[in-house]
């Protein structure tokens, strides 16, 4: 079957790097080894450490790790996780403060769908949960997602973002962090036209390939370079036997990983001594930065394959979304219909991912916003991770986001039966 040998045998590879660190830091670690002591054996211990838990997170999904958050009436409050809505193929949850008084502010952080859990918005959730009730979309890993359930496309993708804004209503603000941006900007333009009371007050795009022909990157690059059927014969395989979602096509984590350290393969490799080091000099520790950090980046998610492929020939190769042609079931979806929802991008001047100019380009295809609604914010220095993740959203982007998202809040929007009631935020 097309795919599934290399897929075990990516697996396989990665379980033997596991056994092999595992084996490594049990051999050196052995009291026997302190009547004869040499750094040999602290260096194969520590190298031991370093490799078996790396290669054990890249099958493990990160927990969120939100415990608690500071009130403003200076107490700590409890933070748990619920699930809103559970579909195949991802699911709508919500960060319920235990004590707290529903928030004026009500943000629906769309999380990207492009290797990683949604936990890679662990920073950015926690940044905006003591101002904010905070939604994330939590997408689900293709591996575990049986074949029976179906495909799974860009399509699919946005009628997933616009059931997720109707059922959170039209007092939420949306915010699109890269990959997913020109599908939020298209599920907004669909909800404009079918239902235009359901839409956000405001929407977000942070880093996001709404042009990719704005501005090149080696990502947009790659995407040229290569024909779909290349593409798809060099990068799509089929889950192993031993996922529920055995015999689907998709596009592996753990190769959408390798990409991502080829990018800056030098940073990495040097990381990783740095790491391994510490170790064997007694610095490390469970929480530091280096674990922090690749704890998370190595937890990956494979990708249907209809969603990976129908991305690069729809969006970055077709640019459907650029040059306003996206449809859905045979339907042209018009941004342009979008005329009562505030809309704002966020870029970065160093984003290596989604340069500065292919987000911004979301302004002039809103032709139905007044220009009092649109906002642009370029981040200096910024590359791709912190503009919504790094210090640069939290001193800087954060609070002109919140800012934007109150200005534009206007008066008081029907309520559901069966929501909690919020405070009315008022423009200025």
């Amino acid at each position: 079957m097309k795919g599934m040998m290399s897929y075990d045998l990516m697996e396989t590879i990665r379980n033997t790097n596991e056994w092999m660190g595992a084996s490594a830091r049990a051999m050196a670690s052995y009291p026997i080894w302190g009547l004869a002591p040499h750094p040999m054996f602290k260096a194969l211990s520590a190298w031991g450490r370093v490799t078996e838990r790396s290669f054990a997170r890249m099958v493990i999904k990160p927990d969120w790790g939100i415990r608690s958050i500071t009130g403003d009436d200076g107490r700590d409050h409890l933070v748990s996780v619920e699930t809103l809505i559970d579909k195949p193929f991802g699911g709508l949850i919500h960060f319920k403060v235990t004590g707290r008084e529903p928030m004026a502010r009500r943000i629906l952080l769309v999380a990207p769908m492009s290797g990683h859990y949604a936990t890679l918005l662990r920073s950015t959730v926690a940044s905006l949960l003591p101002d904010a009730d905070v939604y994330v979309t939590d997408w689900h890993n293709a591996r575990d997602i049986p074949v029976s359930e179906g495909k799974f496309d860009i399509e699919d993708y946005t009628l997933y973002l616009v059931e997720f804004m109707k059922f959170l209503g039209p007092d939420i603000n949306v915010i699109a962090v890269c990959q997913p941006a020109p599908l939020t900007l298209a599920a907004t333009a669909y909800l404009a036209e079918e239902e235009p009371e359901a839409q956000p007050r405001t929407l977000t795009l942070i880093g996001g390939p709404i042009d990719p022909d704005a501005a090149a990157t080696e990502v947009t690059d790659f995407g040229r370079r290569v024909t779909m059927g290349q593409l798809e014969h060099m990068v799509i395989q089929r889950v192993g036997f031993k996922y529920k979602g055995a015999g689907r096509l998709v596009y592996p984590g753990l190769m959408q990983l390798a990409s991502f350290i080829s990018m800056n393969a030098d940073k990495h490799s040097k990381a990783f001594s740095d790491k391994i080091m510490a170790e064997a000099k007694g610095e490390g520790s469970e929480h530091d930065h280096h674990n922090r950090f690749y704890d998370e980046y190595l937890s990956v998610m494979d990708m249907t394959a209809e969603f990976y492929l129908s991305t690069v020939e729809r969006i970055f190769k077709g640019l459907e979304i650029a040059q306003n042609k996206f449809t859905i079931n045979g339907k042209t979806v018009d941004i342009g219909k979008i005329t009562t929802v505030a809309v704002k991008t966020v870029e970065g001047a160093n984003d290596d991912i989604s340069a500065p100019g292919q987000c911004v380009a979301a302004l002039d295809l809103c032709t139905g916003v007044p220009d009092a609604m649109k906002a642009q914010h370029l981040e200096p220095g910024a590359g791709h991770y912190g503009i919504f993740a790094g210090g640069s959203w939290r001193t800087n982007i954060r609070p002109l986001v919140l800012d934007f998202i109150d200005t534009h809040a206007g008066g008081v929007k029907p309520f559901r039966k069966g929501r909690s009631k919020v405070t009315p935020i008022r423009a200025n």
